[in-house]
């Protein structure tokens, strides 16, 4: 989602800049969302001690969305400027390679199976009844 706001000059612009940035600014700049969520997630446990649970609910959840979109994309900007740090890359390596084997784990199993199952047959059965119902029409 936010990959097509790079194309907007202003965002175009400061995607040029994140990616220029030498590995601790880069580091820092990665690190941000996190403190910047900070006094949201102090909001929304305001909220939920106020008996606004519903709504301090809401808060962490959108918080939680927009800094996992936002640390994502400012990730994809500045991974080349990460990777040369040698502690930063080993760390990174040894995280995708425990990831990618969790990953893989987790595929093989049967409930994952029947849970992609599942999903196909969900799908097919939703543009039936999509094309059935325009035919209709």
């Amino acid at each position: 989602m936010l990959a097509r706001l790079g194309p907007l000059p202003v965002f175009a612009q400061l995607e040029r800049l994140v990616r220029a940035l030498p590995p601790y600014a880069a580091l820092a700049v990665f690190f941000l969302p996190a403190l910047l969520l900070l006094p949201i997630k102090i909001l929304a446990l305001w909220l939920i001690a106020r008996g606004k649970a519903g709504l301090g609910v809401v808060v962490i959840i959108a918080a939680k969305l927009v800094g996992t979109a936002v640390v994502a994309r400012l990730f994809m900007l500045t991974r080349e400027s990460l990777m040369r740090l040698a502690w930063f890359a080993h760390w990174y390596t040894r995280w995708t390679t425990w990831k990618d084997a969790l990953l893989a784990q987790v595929r093989a199993s049967v409930a994952w199976q029947r849970a992609r199952r599942l999903k196909a047959a969900l799908k097919r059965f939703f543009r039936r009844t999509l094309r059935s119902s325009m035919k209709s029409r």
